[in-house]
C-alpha cells in the first residue's frame, strides 16, 4: 500500500514538473507577442512602389510607401508632367497578417483623419501584397526598393524640434500640428499636417543622399509649387546626441537651420 501511495506521489510530481516546464507566465506570453509583432512591423521597413498589373507605356502616375518607426506615407505623383495627386499616411501595427493602419493626414478625403483600417498583409521575399487598405480598398501590390547599399544614417521618421528665427533657435513644443520627414534608406518625404482638424499644409519628397555631411534631396513632387520638381537642394547635416541638425538653404534661397528628432525616440 505504501508502495503504491509512492508511486503514485511520484507520478504525481513528473507530470507536475512538465506542466511548470510548459508554462509560460502571462507577461511572458506578452512580451513574445509583442516582439513578434515589432518583428513584422520591422520587415516592412523601407520604401515600396505600387505595381500595375497592366503595364501601359502611357502611364506616368508613380505610387510610393515608406515606411519607418512605425509611421507610414503614401504619395501619388505624375513626375514627368510635375504633378502632385495626393498622399496620405499616419501610424500603423501589424499582427498575425493583420494590417492596421490609422490616419493622420489624407488629402484625398480628410474625414479618414483619426480612424483606423484594417486589412490583410502578405509579405514574400520583395512583395507585399495588401488587401482591404488604401484609399479603393482593393488588393495592392507592392515591390520594395531597392536600398540593400544605401547605408543611410537618416533612415527614420523625424520630428522638427527646433527651428532657427531672427538669429536664435525656437523650440517647437509637441502638438497635433506636425512636421515631419519620413526616409528609407533612399527616398524621403516631409509632410505638415494637424492630425486632429485633418488640415493638411503641404508636402514634398522624391530620392536623398546623405553622406561625408552633405544631404542633397532631388524632389519629385511637391504639393505648393509644381516648378520645384526635378531641383536638387544640399544641406548640411549631423546627427549628434540623437538629434539630426540640418542647415543650408530652402528652395526659395532662404537660410535654413533646423533641429530635427526620431519619433521612435520620443
Amino acid at each position: 500500500m505504501k508502495k503504491h501511495s509512492l508511486l503514485k506521489s511520484v507520478g504525481v510530481a513528473v507530470i507536475s514538473l512538465a506542466l511548470l516546464a510548459g508554462f509560460k507566465a502571462p507577461e511572458t506570453i506578452a512580451k513574445q507577442v509583442k516582439a513578434e509583432q515589432q518583428t513584422q512591423a520591422n520587415s516592412l521597413e523601407g520604401a515600396w512602389r505600387l505595381t500595375s498589373k497592366t503595364k501601359n507605356a502611357a502611364e506616368t502616375i508613380t505610387t510610393v510607401k515608406i515606411v519607418q518607426d512605425g509611421f507610414f506615407t503614401v504619395a501619388v505623383f505624375d513626375e514627368r508632367n510635375k504633378k502632385f495627386v495626393g498622399t496620405y499616411g499616419g501610424t500603423y501595427t501589424i499582427a498575425n497578417g493583420q494590417l492596421t493602419e490609422k490616419y493622420e493626414f489624407n488629402t484625398f478625403d480628410s474625414t479618414q483623419v483619426g480612424k483606423s483600417k484594417t486589412g490583410k498583409s502578405t509579405l514574400k521575399s520583395n512583395t507585399w501584397q495588401t488587401t482591404g487598405l488604401g484609399q479603393q480598398n482593393r488588393t495592392e501590390n507592392w515591390e520594395k526598393v531597392n536600398e540593400t547599399k544605401a547605408g543611410s544614417p537618416l533612415a527614420g521618421t523625424w520630428r522638427i524640434t527646433g527651428r532657427e528665427q531672427n538669429g536664435q533657435m525656437n523650440t517647437m513644443r509637441p502638438g497635433p500640428r506636425k512636421t515631419l520627414k519620413v526616409l528609407s534608406g533612399t527616398r524621403f518625404q516631409w509632410i505638415a499636417f494637424n492630425s486632429e482638424t485633418g488640415e493638411f499644409s503641404g508636402t514634398g519628397g522624391g530620392t536623398y543622399t546623405a553622406k561625408d555631411g552633405k544631404y542633397t534631396e532631388n524632389i519629385e513632387f511637391f504639393s505648393r509649387d509644381s516648378s520645384r520638381v526635378g531641383m536638387q537642394l544640399s544641406f548640411n547635416f549631423e546627427v549628434r546626441n540623437g538629434k539630426w541638425h540640418h542647415s543650408g538653404q530652402s528652395s526659395t534661397g532662404k537660410p535654413v537651420n533646423e533641429i530635427w528628432e526620431r519619433i521612435a525616440g520620443n
